[in-house]
């Protein structure tokens, strides 16, 4: 059989079907609806148990009541404001509700929109820090070239893109065993007169370990009383802006902190939203040049619109706004709370365990990172591990830390709402029985592995 062709299952096949269909042609004819269901769920069932992948902090799981909405909502189209007036209401409701969570100084005044997921959501916000920075520079005549942010070497991703797409110089503090973190403490050596901003992390996606915003703050403030350079900040909140509220009330890190300018998180995460949902937030409207705002003529209607994207999902947008509801804060702390339960459980599982040592517990975000203890075995690896948990269904990746400290190989489990108590009971069987498998070995195995498990 062609690998170019996938074999339709007899069962589900239609008398007037091919028995096989092509995977990178289109079909000069179609098939029975039925039909081609079953064929694209078929082909989706490698794809493995959502409840059982620790890797992903994306939602995998909503009520019936929220699948419902969602059907309902399939057709609304986000942009298109002038021809859905109440899902932009709804809209506008949920950036409220979260400039609220988050203190903005006036949550009615604060500028916000929805995202496709957080890395969009970044993007805005990045290039809010840069027009800012843009516009003061012109306003003194002085030039705006080479732009920089700087940020810790351990962010996501999405701020490498940012800073080549929109051509920002990126000032990557390393991370160390002393400062596993961004906390202030270097800051001085990167940040000068084109530094448009700096990038803090609540819940580092390696280890889920908060940056330490107000010791950012600190360290900012002495920079300008020194140079007179007034730096803002950005928090990627990706994962921590819909955990902090709920769990660590106390802590500062919002816009109670006056430099920070603009937050950004993920409904699809933590938000407990199916993908893809972001949300970006500004203190207030000089944190957001109007310069980046357009104003659209869109089927009648006059139509401002903050967004790398056009049309897309409105159906997200009422996920989120549905949970508001459904929970409140005591449902989202209660729903939160038993996560983290759940991680500091199986990190304290972990940590009990001769083999390992934690590089951080789950009282942070539910979200926690372990080490092999150095020098423990030559025979076996954490990527050993990690293949031999997805060997019986569990995704659990490995992956080395970010540079300065590429040298270190850590495994992590992401806790996410549906990994319950007993699950996690279940989990640290597996990995009993697994290291001590790996243990038993009496000699390396044949070649290291390496898996493509690791995903933010």
């Amino acid at each position: 059989m062609s690998r170019d062709r996938i074999t339709v299952n007899p069962l589900h096949r239609r008398a007037s079907d091919a028995p096989t269909v092509e995977k990178h042609r289109l079909s000069e004819t179609g098939m029975d609806p039925l039909t081609a269901y079953h064929v694209v769920h078929d082909e989706t069932m490698l794809d493995g148990n959502a409840r059982l992948n620790l890797a992903t902090f994306v939602t995998t799981w909503m009520d019936d009541e929220a699948k419902q909405l969602y059907a309902d909502a399939f057709d609304k189209n986000m942009i298109d404001k002038d021809e859905y007036p109440q899902t932009a209401a709804i809209e506008q409701y949920c950036q409220r509700i979260l400039a609220d969570l988050w203190h903005a100084p006036d949550a009615a005044a604060s500028p916000a929109t929805s995202t496709i997921g957080s890395s969009e959501a970044c993007m805005l916000a990045g290039l809010a820090l840069k027009r800012r920075w843009q516009h003061a520079r012109e306003a003194a005549g002085a030039d705006t070239a080479k732009p920089n942010l700087v940020m810790s070497s351990a962010v996501q991703v999405c701020w490498e893109k940012f800073c080549n797409y929109f051509e920002v110089e990126p000032r990557f503090v390393p991370v160390s065993d002393e400062h596993p973190w961004l906390d202030g403490s270097q800051l001085d050596q990167y940040v000068d007169e084109r530094t448009i901003g700096v990038v803090a992390i609540l819940g580092v996606t390696y280890t889920g370990a908060y940056e330490d915003v107000a010791g950012i703050q600190a360290a900012l403030d002495e920079i300008e009383r020194a140079r007179g350079l007034d730096v803002p900040i950005h928090v990627d909140g990706a994962s921590g802006a819909m955990i902090a509220p709920f769990l660590q009330p106390e802590l500062v890190w919002d816009f109670r902190l006056p430099r920070v300018a603009s937050i950004n998180t993920s409904g699809h995460k933590y938000g407990l939203v199916y993908p893809g949902l972001g949300w970006v937030v500004w203190r207030d409207a000089a944190a957001l040049p109007e310069s980046m705002v357009f104003r659209v003529s869109y089927l009648g209607g006059d139509m401002p619109t903050l967004a790398l994207n056009f049309s897309r999902p409105g159906a997200q947008v009422l996920l989120q706004f549905y949970l508001f509801l459904r929970l409140g804060r005591e449902g989202y702390t209660r729903i939160q709370a038993e996560s983290s339960e759940v991680a500091v459980h199986l990190s304290a599982g972990i940590a009990a365990m001769p083999q390992f040592d934690l590089v951080s517990d789950g009282s942070t975000i539910p979200v926690f990172a372990w080490r092999l203890r150095p020098g423990w075995s030559g025979n076996w690896n954490l990527f050993d591990l990690s293949d031999r948990l997805r060997m019986r269904g569990w995704l659990v990746p490995a992956y080395p830390m970010p540079a300065d400290l590429e040298e270190v190989t850590v495994q992590r489990i992401v806790v996410r709402n549906g990994l319950s108590m007993d699950l996690a009971e279940s989990l640290l069987d597996v990995i009993r029985e697994e290291v001590a498998y790996l243990e038993a070995l009496d000699a390396p195995l044949p070649r290291p592995t390496r898996s493509g498990g690791f995903a933010h």
